[in-house]
């Protein structure tokens, strides 16, 4: 299945390595060769992605994958979108970190009053 995340991270390394092999680019996102194939050819499907042969190249395999406008305009929307969760992932977290910190501070304080009451 080619989720927003998957789509997100696979045109965003197109875009700047649009030669990668799609043996390299499974090894960048940890992902089965299968599941690479299937996400572009999904994404090829949908006009996002367009894949052209090198035509010098030795490797008749080798393709270079282009962002089509289309394309181009998807990792926009699907960048400001991750953006957004990202930020709000990171103030949640801000806050998580804040509980914990005056959580250990309580437990610091009342370990030292117990502490000090035994001695």
């Amino acid at each position: 299945m080619l989720t927003d995340e998957y789509r997100y991270k696979i045109l965003k390394i197109l875009e700047l390595k649009p030669e990668i092999s799609q043996r390299d680019l499974a090894r960048e996102l940890d992902v089965s060769l299968g599941r690479v194939n299937f996400c572009l050819k999904a994404l090829i499907e949908k006009g996002l992605l367009k894949a052209t042969n090198f035509r010098n190249s030795k490797n008749k395999l080798a393709y270079m994958y282009l962002l089509t406008p289309s394309g181009l305009e998807e990792k926009s929307v699907i960048t400001a979108h991750f953006l957004k969760i990202k930020m709000q992932e990171y103030a949640e977290l801000e806050n998580e970190i804040q509980e914990l910190r005056r959580e250990a501070m309580q437990l610091t304080q009342g370990k030292l009053t117990y502490g000090e009451a035994q001695t």
